[in-house]
């Protein structure tokens, strides 16, 4: 299973790091800190639509590494309109993806139901945010658990 790790960690910086010059959206690199902490990226596909990745740590009970994937819709009426927001922009995201979690006598794969929000703000190029995502593990075995964190990214527009 080790020998996976290499071409599964390659993947994930490729999506968070190969973006910053896409053409189609914008791109973010920055941190999350929670359950896991490390490195979070996303990249905009559309206005509504992005993809998300995590390389970080585990510190729940074994220390793990974790690795995830997301694809995400974004509402930016909702939160935005109910809070009268003026600057900036607050949408509420939510999305489906798959995590990876390493240690060094087992290793989990499951599906994560991601929901957060975020702002974005006006004049920076940074946005805030905060999510939790419940995962099902799948393999070696069945079982629930969940992610949730806050943290921060710079946007290469």
């Amino acid at each position: 299973m080790k020998r996976l790790l290499l071409p599964i960690v390659v993947t994930v910086l490729g999506l968070v790091s190969g973006t910053a010059g896409a053409q189609s959206g914008d791109a973010g690199l920055g941190i999350i800190v929670g359950e896991p902490t490390g490195i979070s990226g996303k990249l905009f596909l559309s206005n509504r639509d992005a993809v998300d990745a995590g390389l970080a740590w585990s510190l729940a009970e074994d220390s793990r590494l974790h690795l995830h994937a997301d694809y995400l819709r974004h509402n930016f009426r909702v939160l935005q309109d109910e809070l009268d927001i003026s600057e900036g922009q607050l949408p509420l995201y939510y999305g489906i993806g798959g995590r990876v979690r390493v240690d060094e006598d087992d290793t989990r794969l499951g599906i994560r139901f991601v929901l957060g929000v975020s702002y974005l703000f006006e004049d920076a190029p940074f946005d805030a945010f905060i999510e939790m995502a419940p995962i099902m593990d799948l393999v070696p075995e069945t079982e629930l658990n969940a992610n949730a964190g806050i943290g921060f990214r710079f946007w290469f527009r």
